[in-house]
């Protein structure tokens, strides 16, 4: 009898359909000028206001999505970051941040994507895996540049840090283990691929306006 392959996992699935997008967004300039040292770090204060917008936006629909019988086990407390990110810009930008900061038309737009499908399971499963995935893997590469290159300390990098998560991959697999239970339609399954290739293409518009912003010296 023929063998039968297994179905591929959504996980699998998102990690595969998006690496050509990853991989585009990684190397974008402003990301490699800002990890080289080559930046300031009034650069970064500048990445994490636009962190700031983005992660109310999926905090928010994560609210609702909450709610869905099958999108509850998604949303974790421990994963938030919108805490993490204005203590930071406390630190990088004073008290008055809200005031000094700005949002850049990419972010304004991949805000308004957020809140305009990312109350849907599948959509919201997209940009939630984009997202803190990336932030418990890639992103704690970030956070050590920062310290080399910088001289940062805790402060100012709160964002990486999850302190409600003690062991990163266990934690990890297990939130890919969620994604995979989702029990999604193929059309389902779909839409959650093309919609994690979305997100890194508006997550690489914003890093291209911030290396704008940003140029080289």
């Amino acid at each position: 009898m023929p063998v039968v392959a297994p179905e591929r996992t959504l996980s699998a699935l998102l990690r595969d359909g998006t690496r050509e997008e990853h991989e585009r967004a990684e190397s974008e300039g402003f990301v490699s000028l800002l990890l080289g040292g080559r930046l300031d770090v009034d650069a970064y204060a500048d990445l994490a206001a636009q962190q700031h917008a983005v992660y109310t936006a999926l905090e928010q629909v994560g609210e609702t999505v909450r709610q869905d019988r099958r999108g509850t086990g998604l949303v974790f407390d421990e994963l938030r970051r919108v805490p993490a990110i204005e203590r930071d810009l406390t630190f990088l930008r004073g008290p008055a941040w809200r005031d000094e900061i700005r949002v850049l038309p990419a972010t304004a737009t991949y805000v308004a994507r957020l809140h305009d499908v990312g109350t849907r399971v599948p959509e919201y499963a997209a940009h939630a895996y984009t997202r803190y995935l990336g932030d418990l893997s890639g992103g704690q590469i970030v956070q050590r540049m920062m310290q080399r290159h910088y001289g940062m300390g805790a402060d100012g990098l709160e964002f990486y840090d999850f302190p409600a998560i003690p062991r990163l991959k266990p934690f990890k697999d297990l939130y890919r283990a969620r994604l995979d239970d989702l029990a999604l339609t193929p059309d389902e399954t779909a839409t959650a691929v093309a919609e994690a290739q979305e997100a890194f293409r508006l997550n690489r518009a914003v890093f291209v306006e911030l290396g704008d912003a940003h140029p080289a010296p």
